[in-house]
């Protein structure tokens, strides 16, 4: 009876958290579920795809970091952007972009016009990444925030998320295997989805803006100069944010070619991983978001990051397709993580200032991760494989971990970092 009595209440507190929120919400958690199906479907193959193409690690590293670097250089524009125009016209753009990369992926002769697909790609995510976003933040209180954001990586990185990768598995069985034949099939129909979900914001999504109502002459420098007037924290958050953000390029890219180069993964455990990977913030995305609003973001954060240290430590020594699973399952804790953190970003300015902020954190966090990913194709080829995800783990643990016992919790703030 007392079961039955809390799975009642639960239902209660999750429905009633749903009708509070805001249609925008829904519309772009909708949008973050496809871009991540597609997303998914192809991430086992990207790093592979390439070096088929003829890329080596270090070249693998280059196109990942011209990609990024390029990325963080628009995401200041972007973000002043956003603040001046609006949010959906620059989210518009930014899908728009991610159609060329998937084509230009699908049409691809030779590991140098991946270059133009990355790049592509990664301004196209970054932009779109950055106004679903602004949106989600925004349109949630911070007594839900976290819950909200981790409600919408359950759909997006786990719902689809496992769907995505099992889809691919099976399209490049039928397609060829693992190879450039087999893969290349795959960035047509990513192409296919994520021109749907262009339409979907297009007609969908309202244009509201988050300004403030000053008549004050645009100036992109003044502008972002402004955001650092909240606090020194601000400059803090820049650095933990930064190396939080470090695997996209030092780490993810090249775990695929690891585990098929040398465990011997074929297309099946590939998907298995990636599969795992979304499987991590399905079970435990929602359950970890509502911690954080409970306990606090620091405290989630602290429990989180030695689950991913560990991946990458199980990753290197894996004996057997099983490990590689498992690592897969655990490395999904980083997306865990890079929720509970986006929670604090958003707790750290004013609304009004919210693209000009993500606009500064992806400006140092792309080009950061542009430098880690040339550095970690370097590392690959002449120092070894096993090193590239060592080197992830000393950084995390010597230098954002320290730095983020320093940082004051966010969960009550009335989003001024002091």
């Amino acid at each position: 009876m007392q079961i039955g009595t809390s799975a009642a209440v639960e239902i209660a507190k999750a429905t009633d958290f749903l009708h509070r929120q805001r249609r925008d919400w829904y519309i772009t958690v909708t949008r973050a579920s496809l871009e991540r199906f597609v997303y998914q479907m192809v991430v086992p193959y990207l790093s592979i795809y390439t070096v088929a193409l003829g890329a080596t690690a270090t070249q693998l590293g280059l196109v990942n970091s011209i990609g990024m670097g390029i990325a963080g250089l628009l995401s200041l524009l972007s973000g002043w952007l956003m603040d001046r125009v609006g949010t959906k016209k620059i989210y518009l753009a930014g899908i728009t972009l991610l159609s060329i990369s998937y084509t230009a992926y699908g049409l691809a002769t030779n590991w140098t016009i991946i270059i133009i697909a990355m790049m592509a790609y990664w301004v196209g995510f970054a932009t779109s990444a950055h106004s679903c976003a602004t949106v989600c933040g925004n349109s949630l209180a911070n007594q839900d925030r976290a819950t909200g954001m981790s409600l919408c990586e359950t759909f997006a990185a786990g719902f689809l998320g496992m769907v995505g990768p099992m889809m691919g598995a099976l399209m490049v069985t039928a397609f060829g295997g693992i190879n450039e034949k087999g893969i290349r099939p795959l960035f047509f129909i990513a192409l296919a989805v994520t021109v749907v979900s262009f339409l979907l914001i297009y007609t969908q999504l309202s244009d509201r803006r988050w300004t403030s109502q000053s008549g004050a002459k645009a100036n992109l420098f003044k502008d972002l100069s402004q955001v650092f007037k909240q606090g020194r924290n601000l400059k803090r958050w820049l650095i933990i944010t930064s190396v939080t953000n470090l695997p996209l390029g030092m780490v993810l890219p090249f775990c695929q070619v690891f585990a098929h180069e040398f465990k011997g993964a074929d297309q099946y455990i590939l998907g298995y991983m990636v599969t795992g990977f979304a499987l991590t913030p399905l079970v435990f995305g929602i359950p970890f978001g509502r911690l954080a609003d409970k306990i606090g973001r620091k405290k989630v954060l602290f429990i989180v990051a030695p689950l991913f240290w560990v991946s990458n430590l199980m990753l290197i020594w894996a004996p057997g397709s099983g490990f590689l699973i498992a690592a897969g399952i655990l490395q999904g804790f980083y997306f865990v993580s890079m929720i509970v953190t986006g929670a604090m970003t958003f707790e750290l300015v004013p609304a009004e200032q919210m693209g000009r902020w993500l606009g500064i954190i992806r400006f140092f966090r792309l080009l950061l991760s542009a430098g880690s990913a040339y550095a970690a194709g370097i590392i690959w080829d002449n120092l070894g494989p096993q090193y590239v995800f060592l080197t992830m783990i000393g950084l995390d643990l010597f230098i954002r971990i320290p730095l983020l016992f320093g940082m004051p919790e966010t969960l009550h703030s009335q989003k001024k970092a002091g």
